[in-house]
């Protein structure tokens, strides 16, 4: 499974369960990736999540990093603190809602 395909099911889950996202605030997360896309998910409050392939908005946190590195992290088999650290992982932005993707990956991974 390619990694749009991976986000396209991530956020299928989200719009699936909206109830999980309700009381956040609208934000962008965006993955530039080492071969050059650049990929959004836009996050609203009211508990809809949008997958955005070269997004234009303002992001309000941007991971870079493999393409590889971003298919661990949506199945929670990456630590982001670790990959950070070793730089396979750059951060810009807002580094707490890199933090918060990786809650929302956790809970929205144990649904089906």
């Amino acid at each position: 499974m390619s990694v749009v395909e991976q986000l396209k099911t991530f956020v299928d889950k989200v719009n699936r369960y909206p109830d999980r996202i309700q009381n956040e605030k609208d934000r962008v997360f965006q993955f530039d990736l080492t071969n050059k896309a650049t990929i959004q998910i836009e996050q609203l409050k009211e508990g809809k999540a949008f997958l955005v392939e070269d997004g234009q908005k303002d992001a309000d946190v941007t991971l870079k990093l493999s393409e590889h590195h971003l298919q661990k992290l949506l199945v929670d088999e990456l630590n982001p603190t670790m990959a950070f650290m070793t730089g396979q992982l750059k951060v810009s932005g807002k580094i707490g809602l890199a933090i918060k993707l990786q809650e929302l990956v956790r809970t929205y991974q144990e649904l089906a």
